[in-house]
């Protein structure tokens, strides 16, 4: 049945329900994440009424902290509309490992550990730099009956790559979910392909390309393998200028992580071919944004 319209936003094929938004997101200057509203989530998931019916179900601590984002305040969650879009892929690609970078406080890596569990696979590597929030990430996984699929990396995300790689612990991704520090996409995923972790058949979900939007990734993505391999020569493909290209996000976790230090050394493997496009989704604010799907698809000699 559809829905009226007064309660349906339409952004190309796709249609969001109002009646699943979550509070909208602070204005500028007014902080929106890391000001005790994700302990607080805690305490509401775990003084839930139906705290006994959510415990062991990834599902319904997913809805609860759905609830909490309609009801108290904005999380910046990947969300039900775009999470869908990411799950149907690891459906698809079956990953026995999946990373995410990012992981907040554990909304994707509740959904799509959930989706790798379904599908057969062993294990999801949740990064995130911040030890609180990983620390609410790992409850609620234990929560949720995740436990034995998810695992929590505290850390920032190039530091955790190279520690998890040089362990033995990661030896190939899958598929990796890109939703941390914008400006670190680009030189995150050239250091995996530095490390041999991206290869052929290796699959990509980047969130948040139109908001706030990542032109250096896409454009490292799209291009192709003459492009990627003039742009290393140049040294240009590292060249990232983070105020002009990022704005306030560049400065997002700042005051409380210290600045992040980007390694715009490595030049990771130009040779690898991508077939990149975009899928465009919603916040789940009901916000127009897409995850960015990048497939492997091969070596160039």
């Amino acid at each position: 049945m559809e829905m009226p319209a007064s309660t349906m936003k339409d952004f190309g094929h796709t249609a969001f329900d109002n009646k699943k938004a979550y509070v909208p997101q602070e204005e500028q200057g007014q902080a929106f994440f890391d000001d005790g509203r994700e302990i607080e989530l805690l305490h509401f998931i775990y003084g839930h009424p139906t705290i006994e019916e959510i415990r062991g179900s990834p599902e319904k601590v997913l809805e609860a902290i759905d609830e909490y984002g309609r009801t108290k305040k904005y999380l910046m969650n990947v969300g039900s509309d775009k999470g869908k879009i990411v799950s149907e892929l690891v459906a698809e690609v079956k990953p026995q490992v999946m990373v995410e970078l990012g992981g907040y406080i554990g909304y994707s890596a509740l959904l799509f550990g959930n989706a790798v569990r379904k599908a057969g696979g062993k294990r999801y590597f949740s990064l995130e730099r911040n030890p609180e929030f990983g620390a609410v990430i790992a409850s609620l996984a234990d929560l949720a009956g995740l436990s034995d699929v998810v695992k929590v990396v505290v850390g920032s995300s190039a530091d955790s790559i190279k520690r998890l790689h040089a362990s033995g612990d990661l030896e190939h991704i899958d598929l990796m979910f890109l939703d941390h520090y914008k400006p670190a996409y680009t030189t995150d995923l050239k250091l995996c392909e530095y490390l041999n972790l991206v290869t052929p058949g290796t699959v990509l979900a980047a969130d948040n390309v139109i908001k706030p939007g990542n032109p250096p990734y896409l454009e490292y993505v799209r291009s192709n393998v003459e492009q990627k391999r003039k742009a290393a020569e140049s040294e240009q493909s590292n060249g990232i200028d983070i105020k002009s290209q990022f704005g306030r996000n560049a400065d997002q976790y700042k005051e409380r992580e210290g600045e992040e230090k980007l390694n715009t050394e490595i030049k990771g493997n130009p040779n690898l071919m991508y077939e990149s496009k975009l899928v465009n989704s919603f916040e789940p604010t009901g916000e127009p944004d897409g995850v960015e799907i990048t497939r492997c698809i091969g070596l160039a000699e």
